[in-house]
């Protein structure tokens, strides 16, 4: 899998900023855009529409923008669970689910209130706790 890794990345990263973002690799094509110091892939088959996954992508980072401010390499690192989660909103099966920006980020608003719950719970005194069950 590493071996792949690298093999696709340093394939990307020889391409100069002129050239087109599709190309062939192995039996897929891969389409990717670079934003900034970003770079975001996508392998997808033949039948495939490049770009409509060039949207695809674009629209993923749209949602990273929001959700983060201006998205970089650090929140994705350091976030990686969020941004995974992003996509999931976003993306089923390799299908887009939500096309509405708004929905999606709704949907993650809703799941970081959900994930803030249980911890101001807990810090209330057991009384409290107990009105509150």
């Amino acid at each position: 899998k590493k071996k792949i890794t690298r093999e696709l990345v340093q394939t990307v990263l020889a391409r100069k900023p002129k050239m087109c973002s599709f190309l062939e690799w192995r039996d897929l094509k891969i389409v990717y855009k670079r934003y900034a110091s970003l770079y975001f892939c996508c392998a997808i088959e033949d039948q495939d529409n490049e770009l409509i996954t060039l949207e695809i992508i674009h629209r993923y980072v749209e949602l990273l923008d929001k959700y983060f401010g201006s998205v970089c390499e650090l929140d994705i690192i350091f976030n990686f669970e969020k941004a995974y989660f992003i996509l999931d909103e976003f993306l089923l099966g390799g299908e887009v689910q939500e096309t509405s920006k708004k929905n999606v980020l709704k949907a993650i608003e809703q799941a970081d209130l959900l994930q803030e719950e249980p911890k101001t719970l807990e810090s209330k005194p057991l009384v409290d706790r107990l009105r509150f069950i």
